[in-house]
C-alpha cells in the first residue's frame, strides 16, 4: 500500500497505442531512401519520430477537450520511451536525465520551427526540414519530407478524435522511389 504514494503518474493506455503507431509511421523503411533519405541513424530515426510526433500534438491541440490531454499524455510516453531506450543502449543513470534534457530541447526548437514553417508553406518547410533534418541549407533537399509531412499534415486534418483515441491514425504512405 504505501507503494503506491511512490509511484508514477498513471499511463494512458490511448496514449501508448498512439505512440506505437507514430513510432511504426515513423520506422517506414521509405523515408530512409529515396527521394526521402532521411539518415537511418539514431539522429535521423529521432528526426522521423518528431516529425510525427510533431503533427499529431499539433493536431490534438487544436481539438476540443479531451484532445488535448491525450497531447500531453503522448508528449509524456514519447519522452518515458526515450527515457527507456537510453537507459537500453546503456547510457548510465546519472546521464539519463541530461540526455532527456537535450531531447526535450530539440524536439521544442523543431517543433517551433516546423510550426512557423507550416504558417509560411512548403518551402520555408523544406529549408526547416533540410536545417534539422539532413544538417545542410539546401531546401531542395527537404523538398520531398515536406511534401510528406503537408501530405500528412492533411490527412490528420480531418481525421476525428477518435482516430487519435483508438485509431488508426490515417497517416500516408510515404512515396516510395520507383
Amino acid at each position: 500500500m504505501i507503494f503506491k504514494l511512490f509511484s508514477r503518474k498513471s499511463r494512458s493506455p490511448a496514449a501508448e497505442r498512439l505512440y506505437g503507431e507514430i513510432m511504426a509511421a515513423a520506422r517506414r523503411p521509405a523515408l530512409f531512401l529515396p527521394p526521402y533519405n532521411v539518415p537511418d541513424t539514431l539522429e535521423g530515426r529521432f528526426d522521423a519520430l518528431i516529425l510525427h510526433v510533431f503533427l499529431v500534438v499539433r493536431r490534438l491541440a487544436a481539438q476540443p477537450d479531451p484532445a488535448p490531454q491525450l497531447a500531453q499524455d503522448l508528449s509524456n510516453e514519447m519522452f518515458r520511451a526515450l527515457d527507456r531506450a537510453l537507459r537500453e543502449m546503456g547510457v548510465g543513470d546519472l546521464a539519463v536525465p541530461k540526455r532527456i534534457a537535450k531531447l526535450a530541447a530539440d524536439y521544442n526548437g523543431r517543433r517551433t520551427a516546423y510550426e512557423a514553417a507550416l504558417g509560411e508553406g512548403e518551402a520555408a518547410l523544406a529549408t526547416a526540414l533540410a536545417r534539422n533534418v539532413y544538417g545542410q541549407a539546401d531546401a531542395t533537399l527537404g523538398a520531398p519530407l515536406a511534401r510528406y509531412m503537408l501530405k500528412a499534415e492533411a490527412a490528420l486534418a480531418h481525421a476525428p478524435y477518435a482516430a487519435f483515441d483508438q485509431g488508426p491514425v490515417p497517416f500516408p504512405a510515404p512515396e516510395e522511389q520507383p
